[in-house]
């Protein structure tokens, strides 16, 4: 009898840490998002739910089979609902962990490599928060034209004054926060706000006039974090995207 209630114990157990695992993954991000703990206990509880994913998927599935043999299957519907759950939490990281080593760990990106578009009223925000620098180096410009060589200016027959406007109503249908609309200097400023973390990117656009039209440029940079996943350059996209679409 009480190897049984072991057993019992033990299914419980890897169901509860199955839980525990997955949840550890929204409390952790949604945490660090509305400024509960800093993002490296946001990271932290992600270890945590990594952690206890791998253990139950492995453990469970030896549970599931033991209590199988056994006809135990209350403990058998406990150890693979648990092992199910962790399988979505590993599944969840290992993507991420995918995403993570298919790009290079740069978080500054733009479509002009040899002239950025540079930031102004946003400079003293970063500062202020003590943010990744906003230096685009020569190493930099080579790892993204390796990794992302669609990520280029936008050349239009349309006057630069249309496609300023055209991008300002980008930057809103996108949802971002505008900080600074420029005309005469052709520049617009917003920062984008990532779901789960809450994560701050900053996004400069640069429109120039020209004989035949106008050049769009636009950079966007993480203010934390080495590598962005690959999301700057998808943000990028959305919002040249938006502007030819506007």
């Amino acid at each position: 009898m009480s190897e049984q209630d072991d057993r019992k114990w033990w299914s419980k157990a890897l169901l509860v840490g199955g839980v525990v695992g997955l949840v550890a993954l929204p409390i952790g991000a949604l945490g660090t998002k509305f400024g509960i703990w800093p993002f490296t206990v946001g990271f932290m509880l992600l270890a945590v739910g990594a952690v206890l994913g791998a253990a139950v998927f492995f453990l469970g599935i030896i549970a599931a089979v033991l209590a199988n043999s056994r006809n135990m299957p209350q403990d058998k519907r406990s150890a693979l609902i648990g092992v199910a759950l962790s399988f979505v939490v590993v599944g969840l990281l290992g993507n991420q962990f995918l995403s993570a080593t298919a790009v290079p760990p740069i978080h500054n990106i733009s479509t002009d490599t040899e002239s950025p578009p540079e930031f102004d009223k946003i400079v003293a925000i970063r500062e202020a928060e003590g943010a990744n620098p906003l230096a685009y180096s020569a190493e930099v410009a080579e790892a993204q034209r390796q990794a992302y060589p669609q990520i280029q200016s936008l050349v239009s027959a349309t006057d630069a004054d249309q496609m300023f406007a055209k991008a300002v109503m980008a930057v809103e249908s996108l949802g971002m926060e505008l900080v600074n609309e420029d005309s005469a200097q052709g520049i617009i400023e917003a920062t984008d706000t990532t779901f789960w973390f809450g994560f701050k990117d900053d996004v400069v656009i640069r429109v120039t006039a020209e004989a035949s039209g106008s050049v769009v440029d636009v950079r966007s940079v993480s203010r934390v974090g080495q590598s962005d996943l690959g999301k700057n350059a998808q943000r990028i996209g959305e919002i040249l995207a938006a502007i030819k679409a506007g």
